[in-house]
């Protein structure tokens, strides 16, 4: 292992003699200059792996010189020189960016002393050069892993479109109004889980969806795709901006899709218009409340559903994952449905 290389700047001629032999015989390799100016030409010309340097010189001081190297891009460790009566200094050129500091004393344990300061600034700037360089890999890594991690999104969520694709042609080939209406269903399922794939490759955090623009924009493929919510239903989402993990948003989107879907299909009177709201809003610290709501003839009015109730199913399957329950609020007219989402 090579000698660590260290530029002593300090205008005592005899001391400066004195270091570069002393710390020789501890393992050193020092360059001595005899003002800041001579060391600036010094650090500019070679490679340093520390610097020490001594404040009261004539010209450029110690600190001034502290200041100049500090502002240098990836630049050596600096240990401060001072006298016995300037410690104020010293501590000051620690808050400047000095590494550490000695104050001078007469004999060998000066010596001594200097040389553990060394030791323990170029230990110190080893470690902080490791982990910045430790910090820089993990940052290439995670990178890697978010580009990879939005492809999958992006081939998932592409998939996704061709399983719609082929769906839509399936229905457009069949005659039968029943098998039409449940291929139309599967579609808009399809669509709840595509949507949160679609936000994730595209967004800029690839571990938690804005619940609330979510159901936002689910509610607007549901706009698309059911003919109620085209001619006489309106849809209406409001709430808090909320933050949810990946399955948590896909689950909740399904539920979503499913009790707007059966709202359109049975909370309303044949020709009759009406509003469902979907309402998104914390609950305490750690939860939050989904409530799907309309404004239609209520369940004991309703029409009994002519599906084979696998809508339900789902929903109640959606909601044990997330270790609730959709429950049914009690209302003047209409019905309201409630979800408790736990988030942490």
């Amino acid at each position: 292992m090579s000698e660590p290389r260290i530029l002593y700047v300090d205008d005592d001629d005899g001391l400066r003699r004195l270091i570069e032999r002393a710390m020789g015989r501890r393992g050193f390799a020092v360059t001595t200059a005899a003002s800041a100016d001579e060391g600036t030409r010094l650090l500019e010309a070679g490679q340093f792996d520390l610097v020490a340097v001594d404040n009261h010189m004539p010209g450029k001081s110690g600190r001034e010189m502290l200041a100049e190297i500090v502002a240098r891009e990836d630049h050596p460790p600096v240990v401060f020189v001072t006298g016995n009566d300037d410690t104020s200094t010293a501590v000051e050129a620690i808050h400047g960016g000095a590494l550490d500091f000695v104050v001078k004393t007469v004999g060998e344990s000066f010596f001594d002393l200097l040389a553990g300061r060394f030791r323990q600034a170029l230990t110190r700037d080893k470690l902080e050069r490791d982990k910045r360089s430790a910090e820089a890999q993990l940052r290439v890594a995670n990178e890697h892993l978010e580009m990879m991690v939005r492809e999958v999104h992006h081939r998932v969520s592409n998939s996704l479109q061709m399983v719609l694709g082929f769906v839509a042609m399936q229905a457009n080939q069949t005659g039968d109004a029943e098998v039409r209406g449940a291929l139309d269903d599967i579609q808009n399922r399809i669509r709840a889980i595509s949507n949160v794939h679609q936000r994730l490759y595209t967004g800029s955090d690839l571990a938690t969806v804005d619940l609330h623009d979510y159901l936002r924009n689910l509610a607007g493929d549901l706009r698309d795709s059911l003919p109620q919510l085209k001619e006489r239903v309106r849809l209406d989402v409001s709430g808090e901006s909320i933050e949810v993990p990946t399955d948590v948003a896909i689950s909740v989107g399904v539920i979503v899709n499913e009790l707007v879907s059966n709202a359109t299909k049975y909370a309303f009177a044949p020709d009759q218009g009406g509003t469902i709201t979907v309402t998104l809003e914390r609950v305490g610290e750690d939860s939050a409340a989904l409530t799907v709501a309309d404004d239609g003839v209520g369940l004991g009015n309703a029409q009994a559903p002519a599906g084979t109730g696998l809508g339900t199913r789902i929903v109640g399957a959606m909601a044990r994952g997330l270790k609730s329950k959709v429950e049914t609020l009690p209302t003047d007219s209409g019905t309201a449905q409630r979800l408790v989402i736990k988030l942490s």
